[in-house]
């Protein structure tokens, strides 16, 4: 079984950056694929990137493709968000997620979380 866990979160000012990280362990977690998704209060979650055991690449919007940057360090078995020029509307808690599968489609395993507040 793999465990996720989410770090850096936290509040910033518009136009910041914030870098999330996220702590893998389990067995061959490296295999695997992972995502970051986000949930606002009040809303649905959203995908916001997926990055593959390769280091292939896709965001949510193209809002997130120009200011987040999803990258991994499977050696320290660690996926990372980095997040430029945040704004109000990208407060929301973030997850990150382990897809077996690579696919995107289907995430097998969740981390707690951890809230990002953007203040305006």
């Amino acid at each position: 079984q793999v465990q996720l866990l989410e770090s850096g979160g936290g509040t910033v000012n518009t136009g910041d950056s914030l870098r999330l990280s996220c702590a893998a362990s389990g067995p061959s977690w490296g295999d695997y694929a992972m995502g970051w998704f986000r949930q606002a209060p009040g809303k649905e979650r959203e995908f916001v990137a997926h990055i593959t055991y390769s280091g292939a690449t896709t965001y949510g919007t193209d809002s997130m493709r120009g200011r987040f940057t999803i990258s991994r360090d499977n050696a320290k078995n660690t996926i990372y968000l980095q997040m430029s020029s945040l704004k109000p509307e990208d407060t929301a808690v973030y997850s990150c997620a382990a897809d077996r599968w690579g696919d995107g489609l289907m995430y097998d395993y969740w981390g707690q979380g951890t809230q990002v507040t953007v203040s305006s």
